[in-house]
């Protein structure tokens, strides 16, 4: 059974989509920018506060859905800038503590919003 997931401690979707859909115990977390919900804008000072918004992001949907960090199974990484990627893997993995999930990382040419990073995940309960 589908279960839409949608919380106030996360970015509102920005087009015709959900935060995260929960189906038969896998929650499908929609791709997150680095949107603050408390301040209504985008957290874009440096790779590593721009990452530590998106994954908190995250976090906000897994707890939604019941879970955390644990309950990760993938992550998708897409980045504007294959520089960026030791600032984000230094701030990604302190949100694991060593069970870490399957993962890709992509450059792409372009973000929503101009962003340099978005992440969409998959968790399992």
């Amino acid at each position: 059974m589908k279960k839409i997931i949608n919380t106030t401690n996360a970015p509102k979707p920005i087009g015709p989509y959900n935060q995260a859909i929960l189906n038969n115990g896998i929650l499908y977390v929609s791709g997150q920018i680095a949107f603050n919900p408390a301040t209504g804008k985008l957290v874009l000072d440096d790779i590593k506060s721009e990452t530590k918004q998106v994954l908190d992001n995250i976090k906000s949907i897994l707890q939604e859905a019941g879970m955390d960090f644990t309950n990760l199974v993938k992550t998708t990484i897409y980045i504007s800038d294959l520089d960026h990627f030791a600032g984000i893997n230094e701030v990604y993995g302190s949100y694991f503590s060593g069970n870490y999930p399957a993962r890709e990382v992509a450059q792409v040419a372009r973000l929503p919003l101009n962003v340099n990073l978005e992440i969409s995940a998959i968790a399992a309960k």
